[in-house]
């Protein structure tokens, strides 16, 4: 049994490791097909995966959240590079067409298959909100995975504190307050809450006094 038991653990060692070289694989196809994306994605990485272990998920879970904002993007791969590079406002078509890149993820994890799967549906709902204007699917409140909520957070701090095409990036005392301002709306407000609170502990203390960690 125990010999058993060990190659059963040794077969799940090397499936894992199997699974991560693929996640990678397809950042790095990512990041070669768009830049900033590629390099966006795997910013949002270290942030979803902190906030994942302050709320205390299991090692199932952080794993899917932490592949899950690595391929969070994936999908827009097969978007066309002049609608991902528009500096401009997107028309209505455009928007539908880069809507639809969450589906696409999802289509294309789900078919490497296993706990690609499950990482699937995190990308899939990785821009739905808590007030239900998300999407693609509308989903509102407790019915978006949790994974998906930790991942749409991270991601939307990640992007205010970026300089793009269109715009400057804000500094992070204003993305904290965006995130304050958004939660239970666009945002899961457990996920605002510890998000905020790691962010908060880099940020200078108001009199210039060192801050204090808990």
């Amino acid at each position: 049994f125990a010999l058993e038991r060990g190659a059963r653990m040794r077969q799940a060692i090397e499936l894992s490791r199997a699974y991560r070289g693929t996640t990678l694989l397809l950042c790095d196809v990512l990041e070669a097909d768009d830049e900033y994306t590629g390099i966006h994605s795997r910013s949002v990485v270290s942030l979803s995966v902190e906030v994942a272990d302050e709320m205390g998920l299991d090692s199932r879970e952080r794993r899917n959240v932490e592949f899950g904002a690595l391929l969070h993007d994936v999908g827009k791969i097969a978007v066309p590079k002049e609608i991902i590079n528009k500096p401009g406002p997107l028309t209505e078509d455009e928007w539908i067409v880069i809507k639809a890149h969450t589906i696409e993820g999802q289509k294309m994890l789900d078919r490497v298959g296993g706990l690609l799967s499950e990482v699937g549906r995190i990308v899939r709902s990785s821009h739905e909100r808590w007030d239900g204007s998300g999407y693609p699917d509308g989903l509102a409140g407790d019915e978006i995975p949790l994974g998906s909520a930790i991942v749409c957070c991270c991601d939307a701090l990640n992007a205010m504190t970026t300089d793009r095409s269109y715009r400057t990036a804000l500094s992070l005392e204003e993305a904290v307050a965006e995130l304050k301002a958004q939660s239970g709306k666009q945002f899961h407000p457990q996920v605002v809450e510890v998000l905020t609170r790691i962010l908060e502990r880099s940020l200078p203390a108001p009199d210039g006094a060192d801050r204090v960690h808990a």
